[in-house]
């Protein structure tokens, strides 16, 4: 049997990055556990993200904003680069952003509903270069797994003016694994990986490895649920309970009995299995020869075939 590894332990921490351990893993399977969990850290985890905005006097992404040093194209580079930290499920979410002024305009800028938190508030946006310079905007925040476009994203008719922006939704930054060999017992190919998470601080590097073991988990669950399975258990245990009921009928001379017991039994009239758990302890001990040694054995013998003398 394929043995199984050691626990995960953190190997080493420093705020959003941790990089995690795993010892004892059979040959081969090291590339196996690393490379399901990065796929599944960077594909499945879910965010939340800016999905569209809407800014006043701007119809385009290609317009810009006056006395705004930035187009709206870098404005909406910098806005899918802040990331949300979410308390509830009611999405979509809407905030707003509202500046006058001469000012670096910064994720911390936004005002969010109660139910989201910015994680990286100097994000930069925008720099508003003179007074008169002003920005009015309104974005809405979705959650959802991984990256999505907006060619990815469900067909929906958006109001004049608003702006559709693919979505960043994977709190995951970095996911890497690398495999060396260890020692367990004599054997010196076992494998140890080492599992690298960086998150963007909306979710922490345990959390995100324990969320994709769980859905890597919940999948094999389902995998192995295949159809039939239940069957085939069902058809097995009808052939298990059909050996037992056989061992009944092997004959006495068919055991490992000892060639005295085997005679005790054959001289009292016991043929079978069968017939000898019909007969108590007391029955036995009127056969000739049929002594201590010889209840012990045959009492050993049918304990191993769930079986007994009858009482």
């Amino acid at each position: 049997m394929i043995s199984l590894p050691q626990k995960p332990k953190i190997a080493e921490k420093n705020g959003n990055l941790a990089i995690f351990e795993i010892e004892g893993l059979y040959p081969g399977y090291g590339i196996t556990v690393g490379n399901a969990i990065r796929r599944t850290l960077l594909s499945s985890l879910q965010g939340a993200a800016i999905v569209s905005i809407k800014t006043r006097g701007v119809n385009h992404e290609f317009s810009g904003i006056p006395h705004v040093l930035e187009d709206m194209v870098d404005v909406t580079l910098n806005l899918k680069q802040i990331r949300f930290k979410s308390f509830s499920d009611d999405f979509p979410q809407k905030a707003t952003l509202k500046i006058k002024g001469e000012k670096n305009v910064k994720a911390g800028d936004i005002e969010v509903p109660s139910s989201l938190e910015i994680s990286n508030p100097n994000q930069h946006i925008a720099t508003i270069t003179d007074k008169k310079g002003e920005i009015d905007m309104e974005l809405w925040i979705e959650r959802g797994v991984g990256y999505e476009p907006v060619e990815q994203r469900k067909k929906e008719r958006l109001e004049i003016g608003v702006i559709p922006l693919d979505a960043i939704f994977s709190p995951i930054r970095k996911a890497n694994f690398r495999v060396e060999n260890m020692r367990v017992g004599e054997r010196t190919d076992f494998n140890r990986v080492f599992i690298e998470i960086e998150t963007d601080g909306t979710i922490s590097p345990e959390s995100a490895f324990l969320k994709a073991a769980e859905l890597l988990v919940d999948h094999f669950k389902i995998v192995g649920d295949f159809e039939g399975r239940e069957q085939k258990i069902s058809s097995e245990k009808k052939e298990e309970k059909g050996e037992e009921n056989d061992v009944t009928k092997i004959k006495i001379e068919d055991t490992k009995f000892s060639k005295r017991t085997v005679n005790a039994l054959l001289a009292g009239g016991i043929k079978t299995i069968g017939g000898l758990t019909h007969k108590t302890e007391k029955d036995l001990s009127k056969f000739d020869g049929f002594g201590d040694k010889a209840l012990k054995e045959v009492k050993r013998f049918l304990k191993k075939k769930n079986l007994s003398l009858k009482e």
